[in-house]
Order: C-alpha cells, then sequence, then structure tokens
C-alpha cells in the first residue's frame, strides 16, 4: 500500500498490474473486514474533496461512505456552483484544493477530450493524488470493482480462456459518455480476457483506448476484437456487459456547440440514431448464445426494457448488486492506498 501513496489514480493504464492487484487485494481485505463489522481508520481526520461535473448515485455515495468508514472526511462540491463556473481554471482549483485536504476526487465525463485534461491539469498543480471518480477516457473505479467481482466469481488465478463481451445497447434515456466500454477493454486484456467489443456502426470509441487495448491484448497473450454484431459478441461469453454510449462523432459536435439550444438539437439527434437500433438489448435469447454459467454485468443504471430486460436484470445470471456494491470497497482501497498524511 505504501508504494502507492501520493500517485494519481487517472486511468487503469497509469499503473502496473502490481500496483493493480494491490488495489484488488486491498479491496477484498476491505470488504471483508466491513462483513465483519470490524472498523477500519486508515485515514483518520484526513480530507478528500469530491468535484462533480455530472450526476451521481453509486460513486458520490461510495466515496463519501467509504471515506467516513476509513476516518475520513468527503467533500461533495458541485462545479457549477464552484468557482469554476466562472472561470477558475483547474490549476487554481487544484492548487487550493491540494492545500487544504489529502486527496482530490472529480467527476468530468460528459464532453470528449475535455475531463481527462481537466484532471491531468489539477494533477500537475497538487502533490496530493488526484482520483478520476469517471472521466471522458475511462471509469477507473468502475472498472476495478468490476474485475474485483470477476474475481470473486471465477476466481483470482489466471482469467485466460475467459470471455467478455463489451456490447453497446439501446437507450433512450440520454447520450451516455464513452468511458465504461473503453476503461473496460484497456483493462480486462490486460488481466488476462478475451474481450469482443461490439457496437453498430457511428457508435466507435476514442481510438487511443482502442489502441492501449490491442497493444494490451498482445503484451498480455489476449484477443480484442471488433464487431458490429451483439449476438457474435455475446457467443460463448462468460460475462456479458451490454451498455449503451453516445455516438462519437455527434457527441464531439455537442462538445463544440455554442448555446444550449444547439446543444438540445444534438442531444436529440443522437436518441434518434439510437432509437435505430432498439433491437440492441440483452435478452433472454442473447443470454443463451453466452455460456450457460454466463454472467451479466452493468454499471448501472441500466435502462430498463432498454438495455436490458426484467427477467434478465432480475435473473439469477445477474450480478450486478454485488457489483455495485464492490464500488464501496474499491473507492475505499483506492483512497486508502493513494491518500497520505500530512505532517503537521
Amino acid at each position: 500500500m505504501s508504494s502507492l501513496k501520493g500517485k494519481d489514480y487517472i486511468e487503469t493504464q497509469d499503473l502496473s498490474w502490481g500496483e493493480l492487484d494491490v488495489l484488488l487485494e486491498l479491496s477484498d481485505e476491505l470488504k471483508a473486514k466491513f462483513h465483519r463489522g470490524e472498523k477500519t481508520p486508515l485515514l483518520s481526520a484526513q480530507t478528500i474533496f469530491l468535484l462533480f461535473f455530472d450526476n451521481s448515485t453509486r460513486t458520490r455515495n461510495a466515496f463519501e461512505a467509504g471515506a467516513t468508514q476509513l476516518g475520513a472526511h468527503a467533500h461533495f462540491l458541485d462545479s457549477k456552483l464552484s468557482q469554476i463556473s466562472h472561470g477558475e481554471t483547474a490549476y487554481d482549483t487544484g492548487k487550493i484544493l491540494g492545500s487544504m485536504g489529502h486527496g482530490i476526487a472529480i467527476r468530468h465525463d460528459l464532453i470528449l477530450h475535455e475531463g481527462n485534461k481537466f484532471m491531468r491539469q489539477v494533477a500537475e498543480a497538487t502533490d496530493v493524488p488526484v482520483i478520476n471518480m469517471q472521466c471522458d477516457v475511462d471509469h477507473p473505479t468502475q472498472t476495478l470493482a468490476d474485475l474485483q467481482t470477476i474475481r470473486e466469481l471465477f476466481g483470482k488465478g489466471d482469467l485466460r480462456g475467459r470471455k467478455i463481451a463489451v456490447s453497446w445497447a439501446y437507450s433512450p434515456s440520454y447520450a451516455k459518455p464513452l468511458s465504461v466500454p473503453q476503461g473496460l477493454i484497456t483493462l480486462m486484456t490486460r488481466a488476462g480476457l478475451d474481450v469482443a467489443l461490439a457496437h453498430p456502426p457511428g457508435y466507435r470509441l476514442m481510438e487511443q483506448t482502442l489502441e492501449a487495448a490491442r497493444n494490451n491484448a498482445r503484451e498480455a497473450g489476449t484477443k480484442f476484437e471488433v464487431v458490429e454484431d451483439m449476438d457474435a459478441a455475446f457467443a460463448d461469453a462468460d460475462i456479458v456487459y451490454p451498455k449503451s454510449w453516445g455516438p462519437y462523432d455527434l457527441m464531439m459536435q455537442r462538445r463544440d456547440a455554442v448555446d444550449a439550444g444547439q446543444m438540445a438539437a444534438i442531444e436529440k439527434e443522437m436518441l434518434a440514431m439510437n432509437a435505430r437500433y432498439k433491437n440492441w438489448i440483452c435478452d433472454e435469447r442473447r443470454m443463451k448464445l453466452a455460456k450457460e454459467t454466463a454472467v451479466y454485468m452493468h454499471c448501472l443504471p441500466a435502462d430498463r426494457g432498454a438495455e436490458v430486460t426484467d427477467a434478465v436484470f432480475d435473473g439469477p445470471q445477474s450480478v450486478v448488486f454485488q457489483e455495485a456494491e464492490n464500488r464501496l470497497h474499491t473507492a475505499k482501497a483506492i483512497m486508502a492506498a493513494t491518500m497520505r498524511e500530512r505532517p503537521f
């Protein structure tokens, strides 16, 4: 744990496999202690600032509850109610918050090529760890919890030969970030899993994450493929992870929109594009294409009746609530491993 003190946690790609394994082992230990009712005041009297540019349920509560259980205090900050909304720079924000506390966690995920950049600018300004609670590139606290869940289900040993299907799925609610599928393809290829990425035309991911996944697969001796067929991705999979995200080109147009009206028009166009692929749903038929022992995973919230049927979501192959609980334990592990004490 000491080797990670002060280290930023912005993308899983930034950490060695040994460092990620430390976090996973610590997550397991903290979860076991939590279920035994043991206290874990590892960060007594420390402070972490939680800066949100987007809504959150699991992430916010995992970090707030986790900080409390570690003996620390989490400050919730809404970017719209901070001086960031008046133009304060990422560097200045990092400099100030870093001087007042022991860690900074940020969610900035909806605008392509902005969130990750903002976090790294904050990190340049301070020597306290900066933790990514989801950006435009990666959602590294979610995918670490996903991997913890997979290890609990399939064992901590070699996952080689196991296949995960990361697939786009239909959503009528809003154009969701790309960071969950991007985080999955970059982490799971390193973890020993074969990864099949499926999406309709127009829903490509960032090239930098695709290239990272290809490189990770080569180095780890795993497989990574991209298909435009949800059925093909599900075939013989051990894990299925159907998740909606926005069409890349329109997401870029939304980033460059000049006013709220233009943004609303682009959002409407994105949802209309989603609606062309209503048949991209995780249902009972598709689950039968996967292995009989396959599990259904999702970062939540899932659009019931669109991304997934109730029968699958509430069925015996679903592990989404085990997965959601693990958000707490991985959040605690990341904070405990990276936040260092500030001497008087």
